[in-house]
């Protein structure tokens, strides 16, 4: 902890007794600095928190990862899955009095579509052409069928600035947004703050009680929970799973939790240079003997103290696209003892790569240790984050705990890591088969059409895995007691809507 945290957190503890915040004000303490604060080229899991309270999007989703209206009221697809039309709410306007409606909309779509610095033009990439007809209607022609369109929309390539605002600042749009959503950018201060203001004219005036929100930087988790017990902070995000047990015995704060949409799994290199050749990298066989080693609620229970969810798949347990026929196996020594000898192995060895924060090393040596019963020696090799995605993006490792922070869509949860061209698909596996699968779940949008191709497509990856799902993240919250109208979701975001204090 850093001198200056450290003195942040004693002031705290010497102002515990102090009176809370104004009910009009919101201080929410955040785990890291958002980058840029502009939907075209963010990526930050942060920023995406701050854009909640700032920027309105097309559509939303709901505590069921259901899709809402937003910004749009309806949508229907055409019978090809060729077009997606939006019927645009009337009586929006931007935080500088410009109107909100297609011809805005269609500017910030083709925006993020042809930018060469967006960080959208990917998730937008079936967009063929962006229409705006008449004011309240915006029509997406596209060049396949994409259902998980509307997920990507539910997101930053969904957001809505001000296209005048954007023409005058240029590349600098990101650093004073000026959007439609519940409240306006006012300030910020690298590293420490960022300040919004409630906007008067915003469409549902009627759902916010706020004057302000306040997104204090405090990364360390021990002086953020000081400052939440102190009164300095009103809502924290994500309490580590030690802290739980602190929050629910002071009296003055209550805790909000939720199974997450984020994963952390163990990425195998199959097929991405020398690091594949070894027994892991060429045998299904090994990695199955490999994961009959692993206990993950073993793990969860060491390391996460049991709040995090058990899991194999990219889909959480119970979800809508979750194969319900593939549980979390059981641990089994025997089996992999086995599975290892039926290979032509006594012993295996590998390097396991992970990020050099304490629970993902921990993770690691967990699985080191459960590993070595059934006849694998793991190196845990922790290094920081740079270095580790440097190395798996060229295809230095044999095995690597990466996370991803999920999507509402089962397409952006797992053909990213093993479709053939996958973004991240780091150990370079390929099944054609698979990725046939995933081509026809995409192009339908009936739920139950989807959840069979899912299925499928979960057996093969299951079978042959080339990434092995550990667990899902549970979002946990602290607040304060007299902070209601919470509504926690499955993406980790803070929606400022209903929230408002009491007495």
């Amino acid at each position: 902890m850093s001198a200056a945290w450290r003195g942040a957190a004693l002031a705290a503890l010497v102002a515990a007794a102090a009176a809370p915040a104004a009910a009009a004000g919101l201080r929410i303490g955040l785990l890291s600095d958002p980058d840029a604060l502009d939907p075209a080229t963010g990526t930050s899991f942060t920023g995406r928190i701050v854009f909640a309270s700032l920027c309105d999007k097309l559509i939303d989703i709901d505590e069921k990862i259901d899709f809402v209206p937003q910004l749009a009221t309806s949508w229907s697809w055409s019978a090809d899955g060729l077009t997606l039309t939006f019927k645009l709410r009337e009586g929006v306007v931007f935080h500088d009095g410009e109107p909100f409606d297609a011809a805005a909309a269609k500017a910030n779509l083709d925006r993020y579509r042809t930018m060469p610095t967006s960080r959208r033009r990917a998730e937008l990439k079936p967009v063929a052409s962006v229409e705006a007809p008449d004011p309240t209607t915006l029509v997406l022609r596209l060049s396949e069928a994409n259902a998980p369109l509307m997920a990507v929309l539910a997101d930053r390539a969904g957001m809505m600035m001000s296209p005048k605002a954007v023409a005058a600042a240029g590349d600098r749009a990101g650093t004073a947004p000026v959007c439609s959503g519940p409240f306006r950018f006012k300030q910020r201060v690298p590293l420490e703050r960022i300040v919004l203001e409630r906007f008067d004219r915003y469409w549902d005036a009627a759902a916010i009680h706020l004057d302000s929100v306040t997104f204090a930087m405090v990364p360390d988790n021990s002086v953020r929970l000081v400052n939440l017990r102190a009164g300095q902070l009103d809502l924290i995000e994500r309490i580590a799973p030690s802290d739980v047990k602190t929050v629910r015995g002071d009296a003055r704060l209550r805790l909000e939790s939720v199974t997450g949409l984020a994963y952390d799994s163990i990425l195998i290199n199959v097929g991405h240079g020398d690091k594949a050749a070894g027994p892991l990298g060429r045998s299904a066989k090994v990695r199955a003997a490999f994961e009959a080693s692993l206990d993950r609620a073993v793990i969860n229970q060491v390391v996460f103290e049991g709040a995090f969810t058990p899991s194999n798949q990219a889909e959480a347990p119970g979800t809508r696209y979750a194969n319900p026929e593939r549980p979390v196996p059981p641990r089994d020594v025997a089996l992999a003892k086995r599975l290892l000898r039926e290979s032509g192995h006594e012993r295996v060895a590998f390097t396991l790569r992970v990020v050099n924060t304490p629970s993902t090393v921990q993770v690691g040596e967990v699985i080191q240790s459960m590993a070595a019963e059934a006849g694998f020696d793991v190196k845990v090799e922790a290094t920081e984050a740079g270095t580790y995605v440097a190395a798996t993006e060229r295809g230095d490792f044999e095995a690597a705990i990466g996370i991803w922070s999920g999507r509402a869509d089962p397409d952006g949860n797992i053909t990213i890591w093993i479709q053939c061209d996958g973004m991240v698909n780091r150990g370079r596996y390929c099944n054609r088969e698979l990725d046939q699968l995933f081509a026809q779940a995409r192009a339908v949008t009936d739920v139950a059409q989807r959840q069979a191709l899912y299925r499928k497509a979960t057996a093969i990856y299951l079978d042959e895995r080339p990434l092995l799902g550990l667990y899902h993240y549970t979002w946990i919250w602290g607040m304060s007691r007299n902070l209601q109208g919470f509504k926690p979701h499955p993406d980790g975001l803070i929606r400022p809507q209903g929230l408002r204090f009491t007495n």
